[in-house]
């Protein structure tokens, strides 16, 4: 998926489910506590990334925050509502709480963007004790007062049931982008794939009864209200209203005509969300950009140049130093900052940050070196020639505690390289000064690695393995391939080449002519 000419990784797609409806979110980025962003009238995950001023929005949200985006029962990708028996407000908000279980998270900030607002309202004011803060862009607490009063409404249902999936909506909600062709293209798209007719007309009646006026007083969470001052969908009288009527809330009047949250000048709205969240105002020079980061230290010699001096040892990592500039080059990335301890580099793939990882290790083996590694991705904020963000201070820290000769990544560069052929092995969560959980981690392991020169005293010992893998390791002396230890055991080749990355990983062994070594060496059962 390309926007604006640049290719967009769309996060992985899980499901939450409440009874019997499942809920479709993705979660994007690592900060330091949990956003919800609940959506309005309609959505689909997927086609946010495709529509530059909606992946603009989430970039920057993800920026300083782990946020989670999900499609509301009746739209997108998620369960559809049976439009006879059209469920109460307070049934869809449990969908919030299914979503931030299913997500792990513990305690949010939520964002209800036009009709997620009032869904976020009921929320905070039910669960309290898992509400951060709540911000509230282009919403209402009564439907009638603030957006359409009765008759407006059955005009509506009935160019929705006669037009749908043209983009005859558009009117309704961004007046200023009518002339823009290949934005009300995109928009009819975003009609047919967020909610049929039927659905659209379902969920329109479901709005019309929100009535939310009695709830108000009962938040008592912090509260931002943003609202453009004119405001095409809902009334910017309503963002006074909630702001006069939620204790302690207060009121940001933006300019503008269109109404959702990812139209018109997107950088204001987040720019009062990241300094309410954050008590940090955003720094307006700085261009944040996703990328995937890789971190490096030197984490000792190895033991066969144990004796070196320190004038030696200091020389070869001088020279080393030089060489991995040289293969950071060659896989297409970015030195950020480099000194004879270790180094950071950026990249605009994780596949290429992984293959550079691989080198280095290769590299610095050559010196009698061992280095740790940490492969990540985030944004991160380029400003006047300085990269700064979170996602360096996690990639750095992750690699302080990385062993030599390892190669750890965060669980997101593990998402991003499915279907990329490296093959990454689960390891314990890290907790990291600044995130409001343990990172979930990974190893990056292969099957053909250089053959490390300082090895562990005595023979490694294989009944830490499993017995699968002990049966793949039997199969493995027996001289079979993986295709054919698959055929044997039924199960996929992919599946093969995890068990051998495994046992290889577990076992500290380079290649699988060490581990059918090994288990020659074995007495016999």
């Amino acid at each position: 998926m390309c926007v604006l000419g640049r290719a967009v990784q769309v996060p992985v797609t899980k499901y939450a489910r409440n009874g019997d409806v499942r809920i479709a979110y993705q979660v994007i980025g690592q900060g330091p506590f949990d956003l919800v962003f609940v959506p309005g009238f309609i959505s689909n995950l997927d086609l946010h990334w495709e529509e530059p001023g909606f992946a603009h929005l989430l970039r920057r949200l993800s920026a300083f925050a782990r946020l989670i985006q999900f499609d509301k029962r009746g739209t997108g990708l998620s369960d559809r509502v049976d439009a006879q028996r059209l469920p109460s407000l307070r049934t869809r908000m449990e969908d919030v709480h299914a979503v931030m279980d299913a997500a792990g998270s513990g305690r949010a900030a939520l964002l209800g963007s036009s009709e997620g607002a009032p869904m976020s309202m009921l929320f905070a004011a039910t669960y309290p004790e898992r509400t951060r803060a709540l911000v509230l862009y282009g919403g209402y607490a009564h439907f009638h007062s603030w957006v359409q009063r009765p008759e407006a409404v059955l005009r509506f249902v009935d160019e929705a049931e006669r037009g749908w999936g043209t983009g005859a909506t558009l009117r309704h909600f961004a007046p200023g982008r009518l002339a823009d062709a290949h934005f009300s293209r995109w928009w009819a798209r975003f009609e047919r794939m967020s909610a049929s007719p039927t659905s659209a007309v379902a969920l329109a009646r479901m709005n019309a009864e929100i009535d939310l006026r009695d709830v108000l007083p009962r938040i008592r969470v912090p509260t931002l209200v943003i609202h453009r001052s004119q405001d095409a969908r809902v009334d910017p009288g309503s963002g006074r209203y909630l702001a006069s009527h939620i204790p302690g809330a207060r009121l940001v009047e933006l300019p503008g005509r269109d109404h959702p949250i990812w139209t018109g000048d997107v950088d204001p709205v987040v720019d009062a969300i990241e300094e309410f969240l954050t008590g940090a105002r955003p720094r307006p020079e700085a261009n944040r950009v996703l990328t995937a980061l890789l971190a490096m230290r030197v984490a000792g010699l190895e033991r066969r140049a144990a004796g070196l001096g320190d004038r030696t040892r200091l020389d070869r990592q001088e020279t080393f130093r030089d060489a991995a500039a040289e293969l950071v080059r060659r896989h297409g990335g970015q030195i950020v900052r480099s000194d004879v301890e270790g180094m950071l580099a950026r990249f605009d793939g994780s596949s290429r940050a992984a293959g550079c990882a691989v080198a280095l290790r290769e590299a610095a083996a050559e010196f009698a070196l061992a280095v740790a590694q940490c492969l990540h991705a985030g944004e991160v904020e380029l400003s006047n020639g300085e990269v700064g963000g979170i996602a360096i201070h996690v990639a750095e820290r992750v690699a302080a505690r990385a062993g030599g000769g390892e190669i750890l990544a965060s669980a997101v560069v593990a998402e991003l390289s499915a279907g990329s052929g490296l093959h990454f092995v689960e390891r314990p969560p890290l907790a990291v000064e600044g995130l409001e959980r343990p990172l979930a981690l990974a190893a990056l392991a292969t099957e053909q690695h250089l053959e490390p020169v300082a090895r562990r005293r005595g023979e490694p010992d294989i009944t830490i393995l499993s017995a699968r893998e002990r049966e793949v390791l039997s199969l493995v002396a027996g001289g079979l391939s993986n295709p054919a230890i698959a055929t044997e055991l039924r199960l996929s080749e992919h599946t093969v080449k995890r068990h051998v990355a495994n046992i290889l990983l577990k076992l500290d062994l380079p290649t699988r002519v060490a581990a059918a070594a090994l288990a020659a060496r074995q007495p016999a059962a």
